[in-house]
């Protein structure tokens, strides 16, 4: 079943590896992804995200272009098997050419600084999805995660953000991104975020690695109130395989994560939503190992385990690559 997976954090962890004198490259690495094991899972597309931590005090927009040079890097490496996607008519191009399509992203939309100008800067180099925000306010509005006032207290990842949303900037930034051919991704945002994408999109837009918070109540995951509104929009959330977001476990057990969690949070997905707005976003190389989905080889046993829940041939193909490929092409410059 070919694969077309919304978002991994493959690029920041090959950069900040390679800082400690790892010497490894997309071809060959200790990863959840490498070339090898996209071949072995049959990936056809890759969102490869510059993700950029907001909490280290480094200029955002350096470091994103930081971590840009980065991924071009290793386009230049392997030409031949992975290649940037710009326009939709590139993932065709590609496949026919057995070449893996690779989209560039940006998680943290602090990268841009508020200005449209940096926002068609990152276009311009391929960037075609942008995470609004992570788990810190910025220019564009304000995350799920409310941070306590006491220093070392955890936050309370089941009370959600519901009053703070998208800033005025952040609705601009919403309408130049369709405008432009680049996807609005919300994940991480707030519950009010959620809703002012929902009034300003005027095309569909995407929640890039998010569950069901029906199916377990974290605030990272959609309510199926927000999974028929994405879905009403033409949009597609991706499954993400962090255990944490998959399903609780006692305080004293560690969650290692099981396939049998992804299956439960597809099948609410699917009956919230319908089978349209369902997509893959493993967030692999940002996320602990799950115990059994360990990288990207191990695909096909997903694929497995969904036939065996009862998914369809076609309703399988439209998870691992058909919704997340019309969502492209809805919106990319063709």
């Amino acid at each position: 079943m070919k694969v077309a997976d919304m978002h991994c954090d493959t690029i920041s962890a090959l950069l900040e590896e390679n800082e400690k004198g790892a010497g490894w490259t997309l071809g060959e690495n200790g990863l959840h992804l490498n070339l090898e094991k996209m071949r072995q899972g049959d990936y056809l597309l890759q969102n490869f995200a510059l993700f950029v931590y907001l909490g280290s005090g480094k200029d955002p927009y350096l470091e994103a272009k930081r971590l840009a040079a980065c991924f071009q890097e290793q386009m230049r490496l392997f030409p031949d098997q992975i290649r940037q996607v710009y326009r939709y008519a590139d993932i065709a191009e590609n496949a026919a050419a057995e070449r893996i399509s690779a989209v560039l992203t940006i998680e943290e939309g602090a990268a841009c600084q508020g200005s449209l100008e940096k926002l068609r800067e990152f276009y311009d180099m391929g960037v075609r999805m942008l995470t609004l925000t992570w788990n810190f306010p910025n220019e564009l509005g304000y995350p799920n995660v409310t941070r306590p006032e006491t220093p070392g207290e955890r936050p309370d990842f089941r009370k959600p953000q519901t009053e703070l949303g998208l800033t005025e900037t952040g609705r601009i930034f919403v309408e130049e991104m369709q405008r432009l051919g680049m996807v609005v991704d919300v994940s991480h945002l707030s519950d009010a975020g959620f809703w002012d994408v929902v009034s300003c999109a005027k095309k569909p837009f995407a929640a890039s690695h998010s569950n069901a918070r029906g199916e377990w109540n974290h605030i990272r995951n959609l309510t199926d109130e927000m999974i028929r509104a994405l879905a009403e929009k033409g949009g597609v959330t991706g499954l993400n395989f962090c255990p944490d977001f998959l399903e609780d476990v006692p305080e004293d057990t560690e969650n290692v994560g099981s396939i049998a969690a992804v299956v439960r949070h597809a099948r609410h997905i699917v009956n919230a939503g319908g089978i349209e707005c369902l997509g893959l976003g493993s967030d692999f190389d940002g996320i602990p190992t799950h115990g059994e989905l360990t990288g990207g080889d191990k695909m096909p046993l997903l694929d497995d385990a969904l036939a065996k829940a009862g998914f369809t041939a076609s309703q399988r193909e439209k998870i691992f690559s058909g919704n997340v490929l019309r969502l492209y092409r809805d919106c990319f410059v063709q």
